[in-house]
């Protein structure tokens, strides 16, 4: 398991939310080689760590869509 301390990170919310009250997902760019992915409204609770090529690959793909 992978721990990274969160606490530091400067987070942003995404390109892709479209600032609704149901579509807030933030995003921290300052992790190398990893994207934290989290609930704005929920900013306390967990982030899902994905890598950096897993995370170009995903937006990359949903972009074709």
């Amino acid at each position: 398991m992978i721990t990274v301390d969160l606490r530091r990170a400067v987070w942003r919310k995404s390109t892709y939310s479209d600032g609704g009250a149901n579509n807030c997902l933030e995003v921290a760019d300052d992790i190398p080689g990893l994207v934290p992915v989290r609930d704005s409204k929920n900013p306390t609770g967990p982030a899902l760590l994905i890598s950096a090529t897993a995370w170009t690959e995903f937006v990359a793909f949903a972009a074709r869509r």
